[in-house]
């Protein structure tokens, strides 16, 4: 049976180091995604600069990538973008999965990161109604 999921919540990402990073669902999005600048290849690796203003201990946090791949992505207003994509690990319910995300730059951001159908899909179904339904479990579970 799939998990329900609110139209946000707070989500680790392990292998990132990120820890209760604000998440948006977005059923509109095929591909998830994680908002970055500045990035680069140099000597073979993915470098690039996490952007959340809202997380100052992550905000301009680089990153850097030894494993990833280029996708062509349409966007919300249908322009096909080239993006770098790279696969990591997130953490909701207390379960971690496997999880692309797509590295895009978008200044006016108010999520950090967000959840497409792709992930979403098999694991998931969202009640709209609803927000940080994961973070909660987590903080029950931790008293």
């Amino acid at each position: 049976m799939k998990r329900k999921i609110g139209r946000t919540d707070k989500a680790d990402f392990p292998l990132l180091h990120l820890h209760e990073i604000d998440v948006k669902i977005d059923t509109g999005a095929y591909t998830s995604s994680i908002h970055c600048k500045n990035m680069k290849i140099e000597d073979d690796y993915l470098k690039c600069t996490f952007l959340d203003p809202d997380h100052p201990a992550y905000h301009e946090k680089e990153f850097i990538f030894d494993k990833y791949d280029v996708r062509v992505v349409k966007s919300s207003n249908g322009i096909k973008q080239t993006r770098y994509r790279v696969l990591t690990e997130i953490e909701l319910f207390g379960k971690t999965y496997p999880i692309f995300l797509t590295l895009s730059d978008r200044e006016e951001m108010k999520y950090p990161v967000l959840l497409g159908r792709k992930f979403l899909t098999k694991r998931f179904v969202v009640d709209i109604t609803r927000t940080d339904l994961s973070y909660k479990l987590k903080l029950k579970n931790e008293h």
